[in-house]
This record gives C-alpha cells, structure tokens and sequence, in this order.
C-alpha cells in the first residue's frame, strides 16, 4: 500500500509539474513577446522608464486586491467542500477587494494631478504621463479580476480552467500590445496599462462556469471577512514594498551610472522576473493547496522535503542554462543594445537560485496563516536589500544591486528554513 501511494503521489505531481509547466510557458513566451516588443522600440533609458510605470501599476494592484491571491487559492481549498462556508468566503473577499479598489481609484487620481510624475517618469510628457495613469485604473481592475479568478480554479482544483485562464490571457496581451505599438495609436505607457482588459471578461466568464458567480456569491446571506485579514497582510507587505525598493534601488542606479545604466540593470532585473515567473506559478499550483495548519510534522515534511529538492535542482538547471548561454540570451529577449547586462549576469543568477527556495518556504508560512514571521521576514529581506545596493555601489560599482540580490535571497533562504523547521504542528 505504501509503495502504491507514493506511487500515485509521483504520479500526482508529474501531472502537476507537467500542467503549470505547460502553462509557464505560455506566460514565459507572453513575457518574452512583450519584453522584446519594447526593447526593439525603446532605448535603454525608456525600457527603465516602462519598469518604472509598472512598478507603480503593482503597487496599484496590490492596494487595490489586497494582494489577496494566495488567499483566494488557500481559503478556496480549505473550504471547498462546504458550500455554504465557500460561498461566505468569497464573498468577504470580493467585498474587501471592493472598497480597497474605490480607494485605490481615488488615491491614484489624486496623484496622477498632484505627484510630479516628471520625477517619476523622467522623459515622458506629463499629459501622456497623466493619461497612462487613467488608463492603469481599468487595466488595474482587469487584472485583478483575472488574478482572482485563476487563484480561485487553482483552489478547487480545476487545473484545466486555470490553465486556459492563464493561457488566454497571455495571448491576448502579446496581441494587444503587438497591435498598438505597430499602430501607434497609444503610447507606450497607456499600451502596457490597458493591456489586460480583453482577457478580464473571458477569465470571469470561465471562473463563473466553475460556480464562482458573482451575482451568485452576492446573493448568500453569508458575509466572511475574518480569514482574509492575515492574507492580506502577508500580501500587501511584499507586493507594495518590492516596487518601492525597486524603484528605490532604480534611482540609486541612475543617479550613480545614468539613466542608460538603469535601462541594463532593468533588463537584468528582467531575466530574474521571467525565472520567478516560473518558479512561482509552479510552486503555487503545487504546494499551497496542499499546506494546512491541520496537517501533522510528518505528513507535511515527508511532502515538503522532497519537493523543496525537486525544486531547487530544476532551479539550478534552469541557472546553470541561462549562465552559459547568457550572451545569447541578451540578445534573444532584448537587443545589442543591452549586451552590457551579459558581464553582471551571474552575481543576480545566483540570488535567483536562492530566492526559488526562499519562495517555497515562504509560501508554507502564507499557507499557514504564520503572519507575523512571514511580514518580519519581508519586511527585513526589503530594508537589507534597498541598504545593501546603497552600499554595494560604493564597494562595488555596477556590481553592488546584483551582489546585494545575492546576498539577500541567500539569508531569505536560510532565515525561513530555520522557521519553518521550528513551526509547531498536530504531533511532533
């Protein structure tokens, strides 16, 4: 019997990795369409300026969602097997994402007419700079709406309706901003801000074949909201301090090197996007549903352990690819132009080792509810990394952002370890 479950279990997670893997590819080639449309059309100093605006959209997203998708993926897998507790769930959710949303809206409008966005988006005329921040508040909702509603597949295990949501809706933002950036019919700004709003209505419209209905959950007498507080919290730290750190350690670059030097450490940054990317949309499908604070020491490491593992050696395949075919690589996802990131690749290559198991850890404490380690974690992790690139450019020139991203994922790494190994479960 033994032998049987692990067995099924291997067989289990084959399809897994197989199913995610499929669909981060998809996500990878969307990434790559969109990243290497831009570096065609821009100059290095407008690559940075686009990495700029999204980090803003991000910050915007995660206000405006509460940076609750991990918990739309737990809470829905938790209580999935009551209808009722289910339907009280999501719609404390849904209102909660309501009212952040209104206030996000009216924050962002105040700041598209009172911020000088010149500071922020050197280069860009402020009218246009004006109009792409209008034009982020539709994008902004679409994208919430499609994050939620793959979150939510994942966590009722309709592995199929959360791969067509998420392949679909890279299709149409490879197509959207392909079409607008040869016609020239929007800027640069508002293609990326808007790009989203097609797929929005096609992810809803899956999502309510699977029973989450909007006109459905509003009707339930349930209203849920007590769940979400911790995944709120743990979502909202890490999805608002990282743009702030980034653009952060963007201005220390450019104020230091040029805006040109920002643009290469903006496509490097890049490459370590598409292999979080990566790493995260497979963890996610695979290990959150599954961790629970019922769980017993056993069963949870005798899960963990092997695919902490699998993990970290697909991670170093991956690096170990990506380091030795570098100099094409620059130039496949980016230009000549950019061929200055190929020297400064390997220091950043080595945190996105680290940081593929940090993640993994990480999402046990999300699962968990373990709030208060996870945020001072983040939280810690963001100030050493924002103080160690000040620092590291004065040691180590160009160097210090990558060297200080290595040494950051690496203490990530270890700190969670310890933590995780420490949780207290059912039995000992």
């Amino acid at each position: 019997m033994a032998i049987s479950r692990k067995k099924s279990s291997n067989s289990s997670y084959a399809k897994l990795f197989a199913g995610s893997g499929a669909v981060t590819l998809f996500n990878a080639l969307r990434a790559f369409a969109i990243n290497k449309l831009l570096a065609v059309f821009l100059p290095p100093a407008a690559f940075a300026c686009v990495g700029q605006f999204l980090n803003l959209m991000t910050i915007g997203q995660a206000t405006s969602s509460l940076a609750l998708q991990n918990g739309w993926t737990a809470l829905t897998a938790q209580n999935k097997d009551s209808s009722d507790k289910l339907l009280g769930i999501w719609r404390g959710g849904l209102r909660l994402t309501t009212f952040a949303s209104l206030f996000t809206f009216i924050a962002a409008i105040l700041f598209c007419f009172m911020a000088p966005l010149e500071s922020f988006l050197p280069g860009i005329p402020t009218r246009l700079a004006q109009a792409a921040v209008l034009f982020a508040l539709p994008g902004i909702f679409a994208t919430n709406i499609i994050t939620i509603s793959a979150a939510v597949m994942n966590g009722l295990g309709e592995n199929r309706k959360w791969a067509t949501i998420n392949i679909v809706a890279s299709i149409w933002q490879v197509l959207w901003v392909a079409f607008f950036l040869y016609s020239g019919r929007l800027s640069v700004l508002s293609i990326i801000a808007t790009q989203s709003i097609v797929a929005a209505f096609f992810a809803i419209r899956v999502a309510a074949q699977a029973g989450f209905s909007v006109k459905q959950i509003w009707k339930t007498a349930l209203d849920t909201r007590g769940p979400w507080l911790s995944y709120a919290l743990m979502g909202l730290v890490p999805m608002a301090l990282t743009p702030v750190v980034l653009t952060v350690m963007r201005m220390l670059v450019a104020s230091n090197f040029g805006n040109d030097a920002a643009g290469i450490w903006q496509s490097i940054w890049k490459v370590s996007d598409f292999l979080f990317m990566a790493m995260s949309a497979i963890l996610t499908v695979i290990l959150l549903p599954r961790v629970s604070p019922k769980m017993n020491r056993g069963d949870f490491f005798g899960m963990f352990n092997p695919l902490l593992l699998r993990i970290m050696g697909v991670a170093l395949a991956m690096i170990a690819v990506l380091y030795f075919g570098r100099g094409i690589l620059v130039q496949v996802l980016f230009s000549s132009a950019y061929m200055g990131a190929v020297d400064y690749l390997p220091l950043q290559l080595v945190g996105d080792f680290f940081r593929a198991g940090g993640y993994a850890l990480a999402l046990v404490l999300i699962a968990r509810a373990e709030t208060t380690k996870f945020i001072v974690v983040e939280i810690g992790s963001e100030i050493f990394l924002a103080l160690g690139t000040f620092v590291g450019i004065r040691l180590f020139d160009f160097n210090g952002p990558m060297l200080a991203y290595a040494v950051e994922n690496f203490l990530y790494l270890v700190t969670l370890y310890v933590l995780v190994r420490r949780l207290k479960w059912n039995t000992p």
